[in-house]
């Protein structure tokens, strides 16, 4: 018999709450989203772009320009305007065809250039929109638009590592780590339409859907490809710009507390801020004042006179439009819709990228289902019977999850061994019970394993009629109940739990019996299908 693996169970999810709105004072947001772009190469030099090399081997991605040695010139990577060109045509924004990079001004360790090279003049692209609904993000009202102000690409900075001198009376040392030095960045504002933390969320959590479906970025704010700084004010007073904010919790927290802050400021008839933006840090508790216009710099920007305007053909854009995916509400709404009829769950799982990872993107994953669907209720004409919902259930629970467990591609194995037309095939014999839904599942983690030990080579054998033989895994086809249910009472004597066997038969853990079926599964090594083991179950039991 094959060895059952079990795939373990999904991670529990938090909800945040809502910033509870107090009479007459209003809450107004807007964003500033960087992102990083996951090109090949940086920005301005040839160096690999790997931010997140491990901190015991720093400066190994970086070249001359990207530690600002004297004399060096930046030489753009047109990569990362492809990427930012996709991302504006998916928001809607309208694209300069001749964008130009600057130079603002300011001095720190990990800007060793004395400047950094961004947009400021003339941006990569002005305007667009995301828009959030309440049926598929989650929040208050039946659709919110998002504006954005504008798109524009620049150089990241190299990344700060304090820690403690070794030296004896020495104080805190700062040392610079420049493989994340000239990272391809974009910055997002958004207008400030954002007035409760729900639409926040929703927003960050479909933008960052968004920048992995098109590939642009793992779209991760914990690990820094995303960093997002808050501008918060409450009745159109002057706003408060909240920097240090590593994960979305902490942006709903920071806001909330910020809010209820500047509501009793204003309640005591004080000023937010004396005449302009004050900017605030997040320790985890609560908002600090990290600077105010008194200390606020002058960036001196300046057109980079080493860079040639970003100049596009409009063919460019319209060629660029030709790649780009369907809106993924749009996808969910057909999943749910004939002849699908999926769960709302369902349809987002098969298209919204919750991860960046190698092994599948959701775009093949969702042609994958409606491939494998197709086919498998075009052959339910010769099987009458035939339930087109196990197809969802099979590919998302348990294909995903053995190619995950065993680190295979999705796309390697669709073209390899298990293409729609094979998956059909599969679920067509296991929906005719010529074999149980517990052996199914252990027979193809086998072949996928049995593939994966021999190199991903598609001669892997997956005439699954041969293979069910080959290892016995055919059901009983003629039961005699009057074993079966000997086989039922001993089972229920070998477990010895009389209180759970009471409540099972008065009702108040009916679900328990699910329990006794697993261990009939286990007697019969799957040879007896699950339906058949819990009706003899209720019949010994007395339990109508």
């Amino acid at each position: 018999m094959l060895k059952f693996r079990s795939l373990g169970f999904p991670p529990i999810k938090r909800k945040l709450s809502n910033v509870k709105p107090i009479k007459d004072f209003e809450l107004t947001c807007g964003l500033e989203i960087h992102t990083q772009l996951s090109t090949t190469n940086k920005l301005f030099s040839g160096s690999i772009n790997n931010p997140f090399e491990s901190i015991s081997k720093p400066n190994v991605n970086t070249s001359y320009f990207d530690i600002a040695l004297p004399g060096t010139q930046p030489i753009l990577n047109y990569e990362a305007v492809l990427f930012a060109l996709k991302l504006a045509l998916s928001l809607k924004s309208t694209v300069n065809l001749a964008s130009q990079f600057d130079r603002k001004h300011y001095f720190y360790g990990d800007q060793p250039q004395g400047y950094q090279i961004t947009q400021h003049y003339h941006p990569f692209s002005k305007g667009g929109y995301l828009t959030l609904s309440k049926e598929f993000d989650e929040i208050n009202e039946p659709s919110k638009e998002i504006r954005i102000t504008q798109l524009q690409i620049e150089q990241d900075t190299a990344r700060s590592i304090y820690h403690q001198s070794l030296q004896q009376n020495s104080d805190e040392e700062t040392l610079i780590d420049f493989n994340r030095s000239n990272v391809p960045l974009i910055e997002l504002v958004t207008e400030p339409d954002f007035h409760d933390t729900l639409q926040v969320k929703a927003f960050i959590k479909k933008y960052q859907n968004l920048v992995r479906q098109l590939k642009i970025s793992t779209g991760d704010l914990e690990a820094g490809s995303i960093r997002i700084d808050v501008n918060v004010s409450v009745n159109e007073h002057p706003r408060v710009e909240l920097k240090n904010l590593p994960n979305t919790s902490s942006i709903v927290n920071a806001i909330n507390y910020e809010y209820k802050r500047q509501v009793n400021v204003l309640k005591n008839n004080s000023l937010i801020a004396t005449q302009a933006v004050e900017t605030r840090g997040w320790d985890g508790s609560k908002t600090t004042v990290l600077r105010s216009k008194e200390s606020t710099m002058d960036y001196r920007y300046m057109a980079d006179p080493e860079l040639p305007p970003i100049s596009l053909d409009a063919d460019v854009l319209c060629e660029v439009a030709k790649t780009l995916l369907k809106d993924a509400d749009e996808c969910i709404r057909e999943l749910m819709s004939e002849p699908y009829n999926l769960s709302k769950k369902d349809a987002k799982i098969l298209t919204i990228q919750n991860e960046f990872n190698e092994l599948y993107n959701n775009e093949e994953l969702r042609t994958y289902y409606v491939d494998t669907f197709k086919l498998y209720t075009n052959s339910m004409e010769d099987n009458k019977n035939g339930d087109p919902k196990i197809v969802v259930s099979w590919i998302l629970h348990e294909l995903l999850g053995n190619l995950k467990k065993l680190e295979i591609s999705l796309n390697h194995v669709s073209r390899d061994m298990l293409s729609p037309g094979k998956l059909a095939e599969f679920l067509n014999i296991v929906h005719s019970g010529v074999i149980s839904n517990s052996n199914a599942k252990q027979l193809l983690f086998h072949i996928l394993e049995e593939y994966k030990l021999e190199g991903c080579n598609k001669s892997i054998d997956t005439n699954f009629v041969t293979l069910i033989k080959k290892y016995d895994l055919e059901v009983t086809k003629k039961i005699d109940y009057a074993v079966l249910e000997d086989g039922c009472k001993e089972i229920i004597k070998d477990l010895n739990n009389p209180k759970m066997i009471e409540s099972i038969k008065s009702g108040k853990k009916k679900n328990s019996i699910k329990y006794l079926v697993g261990l009939g599964m286990r007697k019969y090594q799957g040879k007896i299908q699950a339906q058949e083991l819990e009706t003899m179950f209720k019949k010994v039991l007395d339990i109508k």
